[in-house]
């Protein structure tokens, strides 16, 4: 154990002083490794966190989409609950990392990728977040303006139109994402206070949907007995593949950054038992109140309509969509703080620790949001599904496979505390850089997404011979990146461990023993 930190009962460990570190230009209070006495989520705390990270718009609009799609409501059910066990896997193996050390995503990162190098998948992963911002405020605009549209009349629907879009949408969009800059802006604290009361609330608006469909429809018979449009033959098998990588791809950023928040664990048995008791039940929940909701949808109006604030809108009673809105609303903002303001925030204050604070980074999450045109990627369900999760599924399959391969089977979960913040230790590897990392992502990202098809790319791919990929990238961007890096650490590691002792020569896999 390094004589900077000190290592506890439960196998936590502390760094014993943390002032030290304060000159350093690699650190700031954010990043700080967070002190065991202040390690106190709780299991309902994850729960909770899963329950508000997953009960929003984009969350049903997922399942619906693979009903407009074409499946069944079997089919979609039976993806959904795969990709989410899938995911659960990588997502429990990093964890791991925040509960023992008390660090966020990015500092993690440092250990394998290097000081420098781990703000390549900070800022891949903190992009990819706000992109998912932008749809997510977004969609909880789009909410606001059909409740205000239904108290206000006409007159707000009907408004001029501007760039495309209504300007009373527009504004719609700008206070929901002011809200949510207000929330953020009040650090850490606030968003777990936020996620706390919110969770028990979330479900009631997808619950109302799902009431006033089954009655409106006649009950679950109708919509059970609709047997999708794709049989289970060949035309199902075509898509169950590229949709079992979008469901893995939906929660694959938080594979990477759930350190972020484990780092307030209590225990890693208490991260790990909400992390169980929250991804698979919340996500399942809302996949089949979606699915049941689009099914019946489609008997009632004749067409799948995916987006619930659109099918919200078709129903007759005024208060059935306001109350079912605004507790959509209070969803979207509980998941978009958690999901995607969070981790962002730590990276881009990992690029530039001294600069850029906790708050500072948020409100670049934000702008970036808004940049990306996101109204642009929720326009379709083809687009949604296979190209926006499609491809950044496979870019961080990449990632997460490096920081599983160079925790677990390299390191054992040891890490170096004070390394991680210090150009003088063994994570500064070369310049800061740790090419092996750099080489396996390379190769894990090109196998996994150099065939991209469909959308905006290519109808033979970007690089034909490897089309087949991807329609199964993450899981391609994960084996191979995870493969490549155990390959080129592992002589390393090997080469340390069998040096005699009192060799000066320092491990820059880095153990603590």
């Amino acid at each position: 154990m390094e004589p900077t930190t000190r290592e506890h009962a439960d196998g936590r460990v502390d760094l014993a002083d943390v002032r030290s570190l304060a000159g350093s230009r690699f650190f700031n209070e954010e990043l700080a490794p967070v002190p065991v006495a202040k390690r106190t989520w709780t299991t309902y705390n994850y729960f909770a966190l899963w329950m508000g990270m997953a009960h929003n718009i984009p969350s049903y609009a997922l399942a619906a989409s693979l009903i407009a799609l074409g499946m069944n409501w079997v089919q979609a059910l039976i993806t959904i609950t795969i990709g989410n066990i899938v995911v659960l896997a990588p997502m429990l193996l990093n964890s791991h990392a925040g509960t023992k050390y008390g660090i966020p995503f990015p500092v993690f990162a440092r250990a394998f990728y290097g000081l420098r190098g781990a703000n390549l998948a900070a800022l891949l992963r903190a992009f990819i977040a706000c992109g998912w911002f932008g749809i997510q405020t977004w969609v909880g605009g789009e909410a606001i303006y059909v409740i205000v549209g239904r108290l206000a009349g006409s007159g707000w629907r009907d408004s001029t139109v501007v760039w495309g879009q209504h300007w009373t949408l527009w504004l719609s969009f700008a206070v929901f994402w002011i809200v949510q800059m207000l929330i953020i802006w009040r650090g850490m604290e606030a968003v777990r206070k936020f996620e706390n009361w919110t969770a028990p609330l979330v479900s009631v608006g997808f619950l109302i949907l799902l009431g006033y469909v089954l009655v409106k429809a006649g009950g679950l018979g109708p919509i059970l007995e609709d047997g999708g449009k794709l049989g289970w033959g060949s035309d199902f098998w075509k898509v169950f593949a590229p949709s079992l990588m979008a469901m893995i791809a939906f929660w694959s950023t938080l594979s990477l950054n759930m350190p972020d928040f484990t780092r307030f664990g209590g225990s890693q048995r208490k991260q790990v038992r909400g992390q169980i008791l929250g991804l698979p039940t919340t996500m399942t929940f809302i996949a089949i109140v979606a699915i049941l909701t689009t099914s019946g949808g489609h008997v009632l109006y004749g067409e799948d309509i995916w987006d619930p604030a659109q099918l919200a809108d078709r129903f007759a009673s005024p208060v059935v969509v306001v109350v079912a809105l605004v507790a959509l609303v209070l969803a979207t903002i509980s998941a978009n703080l958690a999901a995607n303001v969070v981790s962002p925030s730590y990276d881009f204050s990992n690029a530039f620790p001294k600069r850029i604070t906790f708050a500072i980074g948020g409100l670049i999450t934000g702008i970036l949001g808004i940049a990306i045109q996101p109204w642009r990627l929720y326009s379709d369900p083809s687009i949604y599904i296979f190209a926006w999760l499609g491809f950044y599924g496979g870019l961080l399959g990449a990632v997460a496979g490096v920081l599983v391969a160079g925790y677990w089977a390299i390191n054992r979960t040891r890490l170096r505390l004070r390394d991680l913040y210090t150009s003088d230790g063994v994570y500064w590897f070369r310049g800061g850089w740790n090419w092996r990392a750099l080489v396996a992502t390379l190769v894990g990202a090109v196998l996994a997404v150099g065939g991209a098809y469909g959308g905006p790319f290519p109808a033979d791919g970007l690089i034909p011979f490897l089309k087949p990929l991807y329609d199964y990238n993450w899981v391609i961007g994960f084996a191979s990146a995870f493969v490549v890096y155990w390959l080129l650490a592992l002589p390393v590691k090997k080469e340390e461990t069998s040096e005699r002792p009192g060799s000066s020569r320092i491990d820059p896999a880095a153990v603590d023993g």
